[in-house]
């Protein structure tokens, strides 16, 4: 009884670990087109999804129930099966984070979820009616919707504003911006921080502390919506970088319909119990508000890679939750390797992403006063100018002074002026 108690407690920690890696791999769905449009700063971004993801939590509990009494069957399961199914999720979303790419949270944990029972109790132990339902149709129809209405609203967007100066409206729509992407982070609260509590839930009834198909309690709600808080206030700065400006280049009216949008699928969703994945409905709707504007483009070379992990996430996770779980049933050694090799896994990610950081100070790309990117690593590597940049570059006047920067090499344009003893033009815009 004392290391099934234990391995209880193990499953409730790793959950919230699970939680928290949750919160900073998806704080991009809410907050990447806000800081890339410059509507907010940063960590003033994080922190407010932050505190609204935290609230979200305490809105409904319909999600919860379908993670703990509808994905699998809850009779015959064993708590390990939680442990394995969790390490198989976090694995998968560290992955996905250092490489930037904005994966599903909720399918790594569903493919946690049925890897693992499959492996311990075959694949009667998994409810597949429910998993089409309300996993599988959710995810192909989520982002399609969000990317339809995003971009027929940023269309009717443009065509209402069209014969308005910009500068007159952009003021509005970042204020508009702001509030879209408090309704996002709400949502997400709603949906994503459900689904630990769903798994806690699951492993307090494997466990016998809770009978089947039981509400989270209140300790669970609160953890919960602590860990995924915390998650997301410490900014998953890789993928914001990625959702903000790999995929297309945003205005602040395409950021207002790309966000609203999402938070609408998104609370849609969450009030039906279907739990989709809230990284799916804000890419989509991302895409299809870069897709909206005349002119607009979309990088299809990062949107692929996207997509191909998208298709990836459920195997892949399930695939590492099996090996979990075939360790797990070893006995107690088996748990104690699973815990490590997932210890080491992160840990080993933790240290490749170290190589190449991205933090709050050069998600966006943007450079210091001096002149020289900050950051090392992908963040100093220009990405390809969209429309809004080359549009930018090309009414920008230069700076002022006749020892402007260019490219930060103003001291040898200087000094090749002098040489040549040739007076610098002057500046036109």
């Amino acid at each position: 009884m004392e290391h099934f108690t234990l391995l209880l407690a193990i499953v409730v920690v790793t959950a919230l670990v699970f939680d928290f890696t949750n919160g900073f791999h998806d704080t991009a769905n809410a907050m990447a087109t806000t800081i890339s449009t410059g509507a907010m700063k940063p960590k003033a971004a994080v922190a407010m999804s932050a505190v609204l993801n935290l609230v979200g939590a305490f809105l409904s509990v319909e999600v919860a129930k379908t993670i703990s009494g509808g994905i699998i069957n809850e009779n015959g399961i064993e708590t390990s099966v939680i442990f394995a199914a969790l390490v198989g999720a976090i694995l998968w979303n560290l992955l996905t984070w250092l490489l930037g790419l904005p994966s599903s949270s909720s399918h790594a944990l569903f493919g946690g979820l049925i890897g693992a029972a499959v492996m311990s109790a075959g694949f009667s132990a998994v409810n597949g009616g429910t998993i089409v339902t309300k996993v599988l149709i959710p995810a192909v129809a989520a982002p399609l919707v969000a990317g339809i209405a995003a971009m027929l609203a940023t269309r009717l967007t443009y065509r209402i504003s069209g014969t308005t100066q910009n500068r007159s409206t952009s003021k509005g729509y970042r204020a508009g911006q702001i509030a879209s992407a408090g309704l996002v982070s709400l949502a997400h609260g709603t949906n994503d921080a459900q689904k630990t509590m769903g798994v806690i839930t699951l492993a307090l009834v494997t466990g016998g502390v809770l009978a089947p198909g039981a509400n989270p309690p209140m300790w669970v709600i609160v953890s919960a919506g602590v860990a995924i808080a915390l998650g997301t206030y410490l900014g998953g700065w890789r993928i914001i970088r990625t959702m903000g400006k790999g995929l297309t280049d945003l205005q602040p009216q395409q950021g207002f319909t790309a966000q609203t949008s999402a938070a609408t699928v998104i609370l849609a969703s969450s009030n039906l119990g279907f739990s989709l994945s809230t990284t799916q409905s804000c890419s989509g709707a991302v895409m299809g508000a870069g897709l909206g504007r005349k002119g607009g483009v979309v990088r299809w070379s990062t949107a692929t890679r996207m997509f191909v992990a998208w298709g990836l996430t459920l195997p892949a996770a399930g695939v590492v939750a099996a090996v979990a779980e075939l360790l797990t049933k070893q006995g107690t050694w088996g748990v104690v390797a699973t815990a490590a090799l997932l210890i080491a896994g992160s840990g080993a990610i933790w240290l490749a992403s170290r190589r190449e950081p991205v933090d709050h100070t050069h998600v966006t790309g943007e450079q210091t006063p001096a002149g020289a990117t900050t950051g090392t690593g992908p963040a100093a590597e220009p990405e390809p100018a969209g429309v809004i940049t080359a549009a930018i570059a090309a009414v920008s006047p230069p700076p002022a002074g006749p020892t402007s920067a260019v490219d930060g090499h103003a001291p040898e344009l200087a000094a090749a002026g002098s040489s040549s003893h040739t007076p610098a033009p002057a500046a036109t815009v």
